[in-house]
């Protein structure tokens, strides 16, 4: 989410600082910057628990079984319905390139996201295995 949301944003301010360092505040020690908003949209966990203070997870359905990764797009594309033929995805207009960012920065943040998903997969009963 990070690095699409930093993608875009770079689309149209191309002068902004590297992902990297809008990722963290202390890259060494690990510290992850959560005052960018690109960084907090991820941790979906904190934004369902504030949910759950006024809907039950019983009035929610959280579901990627309507859902596809498009290794061409590289992107989740929606699943073919019963009445399509086809999957719907956006436009070939759609989508940008990411921006390439170093291994070790998407290992540093998959290690911190990652209490965030397991917390969010306990929360809703399932595991939706994301890296």
């Amino acid at each position: 989410q990070a690095c699409r949301d930093y993608t875009q944003t770079l689309s149209k301010k191309p002068d902004i600082p590297t992902f990297e360092g809008l990722s963290f505040q202390n890259r060494s020690l690990g510290l992850v910057d959560t005052s960018w908003n690109a960084i907090r949209i991820g941790m979906y966990v904190v934004h369902l628990e504030s949910w759950l203070q006024y809907f039950p997870l019983s009035q929610r359905v959280i579901t990627d079984k309507h859902f596809y990764f498009n290794k061409t797009k590289g992107f989740p594309c929606l699943k073919k319905t019963e009445s399509s033929t086809l999957p719907r995805c956006l436009g070939k207009s759609k989508g940008r390139t990411h921006v390439q960012i170093d291994p070790e920065v998407i290992e540093q943040l998959r290690d911190f996201y990652r209490p965030y998903n397991i917390k969010f997969y306990e929360t809703v009963g399932q595991d939706f295995r994301w890296e």
